[in-house]
């Protein structure tokens, strides 16, 4: 999302021809990652949304390795005053909502990597698709088309655990969570703007979301 709460017409549409849970766990001793832990997690935070991601994401560990050599860490890039974290269902789910349909909860947190914001989604719902909420999400950081957005929601929702799916347009990637429990997940990477088009950051965004999924499993 860009950084707000999206209300899901084109989730809505997708639903149907889609049809995925989580809490994320630090290395040593946490609790592996599941829907009701996540739940627990988006559930603590406050409306408003946090100063900080309630979930043990390195960034800048994350970019090692994929040639994303730019300083990292928590944040946007410019501090426009929107929070670093928010959460969407759980409790606060509403009637005709996705998360609410589907019961699961999303947590959204922001970082930067050079002069790039670098949107990380983690979504979970007690059934699949647990990637269909974040339609919106990717059309909006893709800049999809609705056939486009179509065909990826399919190939994310065809994926299996730990799987990266790349958007034709380089810059997002899902990954396919494996929960702990019952439930589905997915995280959502977005880094910058679409239209690069270069393959060589195709896959350093597929690097990145791979690390990040593993920061969490």
């Amino acid at each position: 999302m860009t950084r707000g709460r999206h209300r899901l017409l084109i989730a809505a549409v997708l639903t149907a021809a889609l049809v995925t849970g989580c809490q994320s766990g630090t290395e040593g001793g946490a609790a592996p990652l599941s829907l009701s832990g996540l739940t627990e997690t988006a559930d603590g935070m406050p409306d408003n949304g946090a100063s900080t991601c309630p979930l043990p994401y390195d960034v800048a560990a994350a970019a090692k390795g994929t040639g994303l050599d730019e300083a990292a860490g928590p944040g946007p890039v410019q501090d426009d005053g929107d929070p670093v974290a928010t959460a969407e269902g759980g409790k606060r789910a509403e009637s005709g909502e996705p998360l609410a349909e589907n019961p699961g909860v999303l947590v959204s947190c922001t970082f930067h990597i050079g002069k790039d914001d670098v949107q990380v989604h983690t979504v979970a719902t007690l059934k699949p698709q647990a990637i269909a909420p974040l339609a919106p999400v990717v059309q909006s950081l893709a800049r999809a088309s609705i056939d486009d957005l179509s065909r990826y929601m399919k190939r994310a929702g065809d994926a299996k655990a730990g799987e990266v799916v790349v958007t034709d347009s380089g810059n997002v990637a899902a990954v396919r969570l494996k929960l702990d429990g019952d439930g589905d997940a997915y995280l959502l990477v977005g880094l910058g703007d679409a239209g690069s088009g270069a393959p060589a950051r195709n896959q350093q965004v597929a690097d990145l979301a791979g690390a990040l999924a593993g920061q969490v499993q």
